[in-house]
């Protein structure tokens, strides 16, 4: 029998002692990843109960395609605008920024959309407004200038689109319109 040296005993452990720690690291790690089984318990939704509440949203493929239309709209008058949808609670759906839009246009745009979505109407009215109560501006995450349009289903608001970076909010708020309009063909 030959006999092995203390070099080769001591490296035959150590690779030995590598491969039995990666194994279970990797069996703890394949565990902890599989997901807990669910409960069993289910919730029904009966819509005659008075404590729940059915609200409408928007797709992503909705949103998507009235940001898309905003954008086009804004691109064919040659701006260079950042466009945002927002959901009825103000969540960001999505948000395109346009080939060599500001770096102010993306989160002015998320805040036209949450403002317009927020009081239900135009950014341009909510505007005139600030003559009678200027407190409004310092409510936080709004922005009280032309470019936010609500998204409407039977007149309750369900989400709100913004527009930012071309040079007047007018023009911002028509490519905002433009997105809206998309959602009803």
């Amino acid at each position: 029998m030959k006999k092995i040296s203390l070099r080769t005993r001591v490296l035959t452990g150590a690779v030995a002692a590598a491969a039995l720690g990666a194994g279970t690291f990797g069996a703890m790690s394949a565990n902890a990843s599989t997901p807990a089984a669910a409960p069993a318990t289910t919730v029904k939704a009966d819509t005659a109960n008075r404590n729940l509440q059915q609200s409408t949203h928007l797709t992503v493929d909705a949103a998507s395609k009235a940001a898309q239309a905003a954008l086009d709209a804004a691109e064919k008058e040659n701006q260079r605008v950042a466009v945002s949808v927002v959901d009825r609670n103000g969540n960001t759906i999505v948000t395109l920024r346009g080939d060599g839009a500001g770096p102010q246009a993306y989160e002015s745009a998320e805040k036209k959309a949450y403002t317009a979505v927020s009081w239900n109407a135009p950014t341009s009215e909510l505007a005139k407004r600030l003559a009678q109560a200027p407190n409004l501006k310092d409510i936080p995450g709004t922005l009280f200038l032309a470019g936010g349009a609500p998204v409407q289903v039977k007149g309750a608001p369900v989400a709100g689109i913004g527009v930012a970076g071309a040079p007047s909010g007018d023009l911002d708020e028509k490519f905002a319109q433009a997105g809206v309009a998309a959602l009803a063909k």
